[in-house]
């Protein structure tokens, strides 16, 4: 009887419509339940945003099938959409077809999953047991029984915070109204909020580039704007990326050209700064943390990424990574303090599957907190999983994608990595029977200079906004001190 009930897919974004086309052409029914108002709502977020990759690597071809068969013409492959481009002529017409019209459900929120009649701790028959999915709508709740689960909901409704700590930093509450999470279209629609004010955009990922691209449309413009940038990175290396070696080519520019603002003094970078809080003085809004207090500013934009919802499925068996929150055998495929180069090995069925079967992790959510996502990715999985649940355990191990690479890669930049001990403050201790105080001095020393100027004393200075807290200042390698 499990077996003829619907596979419940959450969400109809650009995988969970995959998904669903995946499960008709296996013959399954497919219930695609979508909280938003409309095929792709979350994408309307940064639907000005344009794609790193073209529209060859933004259509799954079992959805593209299903849609010829109604008479859509394919946009040019070699095309970079933008969000709306990616809702208007691909998601909103793959959400209309016959098919997948009649198993679409809008508006309709899932707020838990779990197995008929057995809650987390129940083991007796567990693996013969219907899923139940319940879901509100229009504000009523329903349920429906399900066969398997596939949750493809993304999350973009969790953006991290500023906290470098991954709790709000202190004051940040307070500072809402001028916090926008995200990638605000800072160019566009929401260009009078930005236009001629301080701006500080946190984040080190791809987001954070395309918002410091739009912000210097507007510093160019004589507007004034002013932009400010904060990475907890050491350097700005890795964070610009691959350059032309990255095989999504706007990808790799989009880098380079941030790159060639900073040089221009368009963006002021703020390199090793860990947030821990936001306070309102009279000069501005005041981002401090570590010892470091950032420039005041108007208005801040967080770019620093996204974390799964996962209180839906609390009373399923779930089996992740205590760190990246990924399903825990994809994790280390996936996990930027790991693998070596952006590119992720092609993955599916075997990587996703989680204690309770045919319960899955698909899409963006399916990475946890890790980032560079690519859409091919989740068609890949979906194509996978959709042939697992449908018994067919040979196609669903079976590798069908070869990803591009970002030409970036971890052991380049190794020397970010290590962190420095309280003592090694300048290049740590100096070397045996130098006349310095630390490597950097010894060495500065020995090109014949007067040596960096480091010191053992430490400032006190107060902490502006800060009420009566102080912040030391370390004097190592301070040119200023006599």
């Amino acid at each position: 009887m499990t077996a003829q009930l619907p596979v419940v897919v959450i969400g109809a974004g650009p995988v969970g419509l995959a998904a669903a086309a995946h499960l008709l052409a296996r013959g399954l029914v497919p219930l695609v339940l979508e909280a938003g108002p409309e095929a792709g709502a979350a994408i309307r977020r940064w639907a000005h945003v344009r794609l790193f990759s073209p529209w060859e690597f933004n259509v799954d071809r079992t959805a593209a099938a299903l849609l010829q068969a109604q008479g859509w013409q394919p946009p040019d492959a070699t095309h970079f959409p933008t969000g709306r481009e990616l809702i208007e002529h691909y998601l909103q017409p793959l959400a209309a077809t016959p098919a997948i019209a009649a198993q679409l459900r809008l508006g309709a929120r899932v707020v838990a999953v779990t197995r008929q009649r057995r809650d987390r701790m129940k083991n007796t028959q567990r693996e013969h047991a219907s899923y139940v999915v319940r879901y509100e709508q229009d504000g009523t709740e329903h349920e429906v029984l399900a066969q398997a689960v596939i949750d493809a909901s993304g999350t973009l409704d969790r953006p991290n915070p500023v906290g470098a700590a991954g709790i709000p930093a202190l004051g940040e509450r307070a500072a809402q109204a001028q916090i926008a999470y995200g990638i605000p279209d800072v160019a566009g629609s929401e260009r009078s909020r930005y236009a001629g004010r301080r701006v500080l955009v946190v984040g080190s990922g791809h987001s954070a580039l395309n918002v410091l691209a739009d912000l210097s449309r507007l510093a160019r413009d004589g507007s004034g704007t002013q932009i400010h940038w904060a990475i907890r990175r050491p350097s700005l290396r890795r964070v610009l990326g691959g350059g032309e070696n990255d095989q999504l080519k706007e990808r790799g520019r989009l880098g380079s050209r941030i790159g060639r603002l900073i040089d221009a003094g368009i963006i002021a970078v703020h390199t090793g700064t860990h947030l821990d809080r936001i306070a309102r003085t009279a000069q501005g809004w005041v981002a401090s943390g570590d010892g470091k207090t950032l420039p005041p500013v108007d208005e801040i934009v967080a770019a620093t990424g996204f974390r799964p919802d996962l209180g839906f499925l609390d009373e399923v068996r779930l089996d992740l990574d205590p760190g990246t929150q990924a399903p825990r055998a994809l994790a280390p495929l996936i996990d930027p303090n790991l693998h070596s180069c952006g590119s992720v090995p092609p993955h599916g069925a075997t990587e996703l599957q989680q204690p309770d079967a045919n319960l899955y992790l698909v899409g963006m959510k399916s990475y946890g907190r890790a980032p560079t996502f690519l859409l091919l990715t989740g068609y890949e999985q979906v194509r996978s999983v959709a042939a697992a649940i449908a018994g067919d355990w040979e196609a669903a191990r079976r590798v069908e994608l070869v990803l591009p690479e970002t030409g970036v890669c971890n052991t380049q930049f190794s020397d970010e990595e290590i962190p420095a001990a309280p003592s090694a403050c300048c290049g740590g201790p100096a070397p045996a029977q130098a006349d310095a105080c630390c490597r950097a001095d010894a060495e500065a020393k020995a090109e014949g200079t007067g040596g960096c100027g480091c010191g053992p004393a430490t400032d006190e200075v107060p902490a502006p906004a800060i009420g009566a807290a102080t912040v030391r200042r370390s004097a190592c390698c301070d040119p200023a001190r006599p």
